[in-house]
């Protein structure tokens, strides 16, 4: 998949954080794909924690809100404490993000894939400048 998001992705650490198996492999895939390194995929809020804490190295992120019923804001805090830019992806409408997460960027499932990567992609961009 050739996209303006390659060279941006390119060998940047993603923290893939999906519950949906098929859906994470395929997102995993997509961000391979463009060059990223893929951390995880972590289905747990709990594992998605360890994940942050254990690596030394995160560029971005991608975060489904709902991980089996639990929300992802303990995973939203813990990149933002890090200064690790993220994207949430779902299928709730913006009144479900907290105030405090508000500028977090959203994709809506079913997302496109290039559109959710060109999104990272400005995350880590503004970011970095």
């Amino acid at each position: 998949m050739a996209d303006a998001a390659a060279p941006a992705l390119g060998g940047r650490h993603i923290l893939v954080v999906e519950d949906e198996y098929l859906l994470a492999a395929d997102l995993a895939q997509t961000l391979e794909e463009l060059g990223a390194v893929v951390v995880g995929p972590a289905a747990t809020v709990e594992r998605a924690l360890a994940l942050v804490e254990a690596e030394d190295r995160l560029d971005g992120a991608v975060l489904d809100l709902n991980l089996g019923g639990e929300r992802a804001y303990p995973v939203a805090d813990a990149l933002v404490a890090r200064g690790v830019p993220f994207v949430f992806v779902t299928g709730y409408d913006d009144g479900v993000v907290p105030a405090a997460h508000v500028q977090a960027p959203r994709c809506e499932k079913p997302f496109d894939p290039a559109v959710l990567a060109r999104t990272l992609s400005g995350c880590i961009d503004r970011r970095s400048t």
